[in-house]
């Protein structure tokens, strides 16, 4: 999993409440169990005609956000199924971090185990940053893990709360996988500790 300690990035506002994970990562692209392959798959529906042509219209294709990684999303984001193929999507599109007033629990639990960082702000200081990546082009933010701050260029501080647990896994770039690896002396010892009936 990636490091993440400060990520500096374009804003890409999507502030409606309740958007839920069969938007997010349509059904119908819940194919295989790789991580890979499924940018193409985000928000789908709202991106493409069904010809596949592109909408004109769903902010993620405007050209004034290209290359956004800090997605701006309303309340109860993630909302809906339990997929982890939605914060996978997000990832693989160029997300590092979206920001909203809340989150479904499960979506928020899956964006750590793949390095993609969720923050809770006020709705106020939400549309505050919506506002202003509306009206101004190319608006970034800076997201300082290690003192759990989101700042801009000009006016906009706010700090963010994070787990502890989750932000030593993330500033490390551990997922559940290597976490265990942490312990593999530990494990290759118990290993040839075990009695030769037991299973192996």
């Amino acid at each position: 999993m990636k490091k993440f300690t400060k990520h500096t990035g374009k804003c890409v506002p999507l502030f409606e409440q309740n958007i839920d994970t069969d938007q997010i990562m349509p059904k119908k692209f819940l194919l295989k169990i790789e991580r890979t392959g499924f940018d193409i798959a985000l928000f789908h529906d709202q991106r493409f005609e069904q010809d596949g042509s592109i909408k004109a219209d769903f902010v993620l294709n405007f050209p004034k956000y290209k290359d956004a990684s800090i997605l701006l999303a309303g309340a109860n984001f993630g909302c809906g199924s339990s997929r982890e193929h939605a914060p996978w999507a997000l990832a693989e599109y160029g997300f590092r971090v979206i920001i909203a007033p809340s989150f479904a629990d499960i979506f928020y639990n899956n964006c750590f185990k793949i390095g993609l960082l969720p923050i809770t702000l006020r709705k106020n200081a939400v549309k505050e940053l919506v506002k202003k990546s509306e009206e101004t082009d190319n608006y970034q933010l800076t997201i300082d893990l290690i003192n759990q701050a989101v700042t801009d260029n000009q006016t906009f501080s706010q700090n963010f709360e994070v787990d502890e647990y989750r932000k030593y896994c993330l500033l490390n770039g551990l997922d559940d996988i290597d976490l265990t690896l942490l312990h593999k002396n530990k494990i290759t010892e118990f290993e040839k500790t075990r009695i030769d009936f037991l299973p192996k």
